[in-house]
């Protein structure tokens, strides 16, 4: 193939489906470039991106910040690895460690690596903090994803996820979410308790402040870390920069990845100097993770978001879109939930599959959470006048499906 002359949108298809192997279904069109929440195709079609690539574009496409940050630190330094201190890694931990309840970070490539990274500190912290081999169980609960990843994904209690896959990491009890009676079940063999304050894939469903209060009491009466994974719900995807603060909670450990860095791929775990101080040289590492690169960038991302205008930009046109969502005319809705700027529509059926479809042919980006949810995460930056676009197209396309 010659990849010196211009391409067609088929030809690079037909490229993708002949050399790249098949764990995605790809949307039938290939993206060339975006401008905040719009993005256009080869063929000039223009889409409304609601997806953020899944929660990932904070400030959109393109933004002029990061490029400019990117490009600065591109001519300066790239790569280092971890045997050697940089300034934007360094910058990037002190951040993040000043805006939450965490002493160190250890930083990973995605969200997948940094539960992994959190498996393997709770391991090690119990032997080290209650010389307890048999400490070793972990919690999670039904319909969480924290990966795909052999650790990880033995906290993703999917059936389809995980079947073709067995055997996974052993000693792993799924709990019924939300459901404080059944947190008898941790016990003192129970290492770590994993937990989204607001799951994702599951169908956008919240842990009530109850709940995680329950839990943390729970997890500190057996001495069972409570680990976070904020990956998709932190950042200020609802309006808070944490998604757990309104619980008046802290964890032991939290887990983010997915905007940090508006698009590259950077992961971090977030730790109490009583857990980090479990670890030794040699316990855990990384190749690329931390790279000035990409810490460069997430510190002017961190920066934009953790901004009060910023994250109160989020609550307000998180509060309008939701209003709006409320007010479609639909019978086939049941239910509209979330907070901020992470929302589910529910529908009546098993519709999110053809929503998504008939999206492109109207303009829009859109992904789905399990078959009947809606997932509405759009890049941070979304404007009252993009959501009531966004809102008028979702309505022309429940009148098809």
């Amino acid at each position: 193939m010659d990849f010196a002359r211009d391409l067609t949108a088929a030809e690079i298809m037909a490229l993708g489906e002949a050399h790249i192997v098949k764990t995605y279904k790809r949307a039938p069109m290939v993206l060339s470039h975006g401008r905040g929440v719009q993005t256009w195709d080869t063929e000039g079609r223009e889409y409304l991106d609601f997806a953020a690539g899944i929660a990932v574009n904070a400030l959109g496409h393109a933004d002029a910040g990061m490029v400019a940050v990117l490009a600065e630190q591109a001519a300066k330094l790239t790569h280092t690895s971890n045997l050697y201190y940089s300034l934007p890694q360094i910058a990037l931990a002190e951040k993040l460690t000043a805006h939450s309840f965490a002493d160190r970070v250890f930083f990973t490539n995605s969200g997948t690596e940094a539960n992994e990274a959190a498996i393997k500190f709770a391991r090690k912290y119990a032997r080290a903090a209650h010389n307890a081999a048999d400490k070793t169980q972990i919690a999670c609960f039904d319909h969480a994803f924290h990966g795909r990843t052999m650790g990880s994904l033995s906290l993703t209690p999917k059936e389809a996820y995980q079947a073709p896959f067995r055997p996974l990491v052993p000693d792993v009890i799924v709990l019924p979410f939300n459901d404080s009676a059944a947190l008898e079940q941790i016990t003192e063999r129970t290492c770590a308790v994993f937990i989204e304050p607001i799951q994702g894939e599951g169908g956008i469903h919240a842990a009530t402040p109850d709940f995680l209060r329950a839990l943390r009491a729970r997890c500190d009466q057996v001495g069972a870390l409570l680990v976070f994974d904020e990956v998709q719900c932190g950042l200020g995807r609802t309006g808070d920069l944490w998604a757990h603060t309104i619980s008046g909670i802290t964890p032991d450990m939290m887990t983010l990845a997915k905007p940090l860095a508006g698009g590259l791929p950077i992961g971090a775990l977030l730790a109490t100097e009583s857990v980090a101080a479990a670890l030794s040289y040699g316990d855990h590492g990384s190749t690329f993770a931390g790279s000035p690169l990409i810490t460069a960038v997430a510190n002017h991302v961190f920066d934009r978001i953790s901004a009060p205008h910023f994250l109160a930009h989020v609550k307000e046109v998180g509060s309008y879109l939701k209003e709006r969502l409320e007010e479609i005319n639909s019978p086939k809705i049941k239910e509209v939930r979330g907070r901020g700027l992470m929302l589910g529509v529910e529908f009546t059926g098993d519709l999110a599959g053809s929503v998504v479809e008939q999206g492109y042919a109207h303009g829009l980006l859109l992904v789905g959470s399990g078959t009947n949810v809606l997932r509405v995460i759009p890049p941070l930056i979304v404007s009252e006048r993009e959501c009531d676009s966004f809102a008028d197209r979702l309505t022309a396309i429940l009148a098809k499906v």
